[in-house]
């Protein structure tokens, strides 16, 4: 058999005994369907690769875990649970059918062929800081420093926010309060030290 790599048959044969049917199915289909994958242990489990990562295949005490590397492009399902789009597997039937399955394996497959990214979800922006009213008091007074922390976007707003309020005495506090009213008024952001 080649293509098979030996840790695979050893995970397989250490594995609980109702997993190792389900962990064999997995990898006949992954060479059936697609005859140059390539097997890997990767993270400890077995992988299957074809220009990148296809899918993974893990057993457990009480399941098994089958992950597609681009869930929900591949499978359509959001799922993840127990790591995998198909919860938590304990037998062959558990797991859809071969051609669904193989249907899986061919898309994964033509995805990594065509170079095409991923696509990632865009966090959700967040919003501008709470100015304490501390530090309100303190931009009101001085108008160069505020002016500039007006035109600050929310992050270089949270960047002096953070710093100030995460201060433990207010010693430090008053020490950040004059250090940042003095950076803004010379209009510069919190990490100006670190950018080029």
């Amino acid at each position: 058999m080649s293509g098979h790599d030996p840790r695979i048959d050893a995970y397989i044969a250490r594995s609980a005994e109702f997993a190792r049917p389900v962990l064999t199915h997995l990898r006949e289909l992954a060479h059936d369907t697609c005859p140059d994958i390539e097997e890997t242990i990767k993270w400890g489990f077995p992988h299957f690769v074809h220009h990148g990562i296809v899918f993974s295949m893990a057993a457990f005490k009480a399941h098994c875990a089958l992950h597609f590397w681009r869930g929900k492009q591949v499978t359509g399902s959001d799922s993840d649970d127990a790591m995998g789009q198909f919860g938590k597997i304990t037998s062959v039937k558990d797991l859809p059918s071969r051609k669904v399955l193989a249907g899986h394996i061919k898309k994964a497959v033509a995805f990594n062929t065509s170079g095409e990214k991923p696509a990632r979800p865009r966090a959700p922006a967040r919003p501008a800081p709470t100015v304490p009213p501390f530090f309100a008091a303190a931009l009101k007074a001085n108008k160069e420093a505020r002016k500039t922390f007006d035109a600050f976007g929310p992050g270089n707003q949270r960047e002096y926010v953070d710093w100030l309020t995460e201060a433990k005495t207010e010693a430090t506090r008053e020490k950040r309060l004059a250090t940042t009213l003095e950076w803004l008024a010379e209009g510069k952001p919190r990490l100006w030290k670190y950018q080029k």
